[in-house]
C-alpha cells in the first residue's frame, strides 16, 4: 500500500500567516509513525516568487519524507529552480519524476509565464511521453500539476484552469497505467474526471475558495481566511485502487 501527502498553494510570503500555516502541515506530517511514499506540492509554493520565499519555503518542506514538488502560476521557473530547488535558473518548464517501488508520480509543470491560467507545453507533454514510456506495464503512474484540466464550476477557477487539455487525454487513452490526476489551483478539496481518470484536487494550504452558492461579504469576497489548512492523503493499495482522504490541520 502507498500512502501519498498532498498539498497545494502554501502562497509563502513575508507574513507569518502563510509560514505559520504551512508549518502546521509539515509538522503534522513529521509526528506521524509512518513514513509517507512522498510528499507533493502542486504549485503556488510562493505567493512572489521572491527568492525568500523560495528560501523560506525550501526549509518549511524540509521533510524525512520525500518531497515533490511542480511550479504554479504565482511562481517563477528560474527563481523556483535557484532558490527552492537548489539547480542553475532556467526558464525551462520545471518537470520532475518520483519512482518510488511499485508506483511513479510524474508532477508536470503547468505555468504559463507572465499568465495565471494553465497550459502543458509540447516540451512538457514529450517529457511526459518518455515518463511513460520508461515505466513497465502495470505499474501505477499518478500524474500532477498546478491547473485543473477540467470545469470545477466555479467562475474563479474555471476561467484560469488549464487549457489545451485534449492533448493531455490524447496521450492519456495510450497509456492504460495512468491511474489518476492530481492538481491544486482551486484552493478547494475536489474530486471529478478527466480523461476516464480520477482528477483530485487538494485543498489550500493558506486559503480556502468560497463556492458559488456559498455567502460573501461582497461580489470579490472569493476565499475564506478563517478555515484550517487542509491536505489531501491519495492512497494506492495492491489492487490498485485508489483512495482519497481529506483532512484539516489545527494552526
Amino acid at each position: 500500500m502507498h500512502v501519498i501527502a498532498h498539498l497545494s498553494d502554501t502562497h509563502i510570503d513575508s507574513e507569518p500567516r502563510s509560514i505559520e500555516r504551512t508549518r502546521a502541515v509539515m509538522d503534522y506530517l513529521e509526528d506521524f509513525p509512518y513514513d509517507l511514499d512522498a510528499v507533493l506540492v502542486t504549485g503556488d509554493i510562493a505567493d512572489h516568487a521572491l527568492p525568500a520565499e523560495y528560501e523560506e519555503a525550501r526549509r518549511l518542506l524540509t521533510s524525512r519524507h520525500p518531497v515533490v514538488v511542480c511550479p504554479g502560476n504565482h511562481d517563477e521557473r528560474a527563481a523556483f529552480r535557484q532558490h527552492l530547488l537548489g539547480q542553475p535558473g532556467s526558464a525551462a518548464p520545471v518537470n520532475v519524476v518520483h519512482r518510488a517501488a511499485g508506483v511513479v508520480i510524474a508532477l508536470c509543470d503547468s505555468s504559463v509565464p507572465g499568465k495565471d491560467e494553465g497550459f502543458l507545453e509540447d516540451e512538457t507533454l514529450a517529457w511526459l511521453e518518455d515518463v511513460l514510456a520508461r515505466t513497465p506495464d502495470g505499474v501505477p503512474v499518478l500524474v500532477g500539476f498546478h491547473h485543473p484540466p477540467a470545469l470545477l464550476h466555479d467562475p474563479v477557477v474555471d476561467g484560469i484552469r488549464q487549457f489545451g487539455a485534449e492533448r493531455l487525454a490524447a496521450l492519456t487513452g495510450r497509456h492504460p497505467n495512468i491511474t489518476a490526476f492530481l492538481c491544486g489551483h482551486a484552493h478547494t478539496a475536489a474530486a471529478t474526471t478527466f480523461a476516464g481518470r480520477p482528477l483530485l484536487v487538494a485543498p489550500g494550504v493558506v486559503s480556502t475558495l468560497r463556492l458559488p452558492w456559498e455567502h460573501r461579504a461582497h461580489a470579490e469576497d472569493h476565499v475564506h481566511l478563517d478555515q484550517p489548512p487542509a491536505l489531501a492523503f491519495h492512497v494506492l493499495d495492491d489492487e490498485g485502487r485508489l483512495t482519497t482522504h481529506y483532512r484539516f490541520v489545527n494552526a
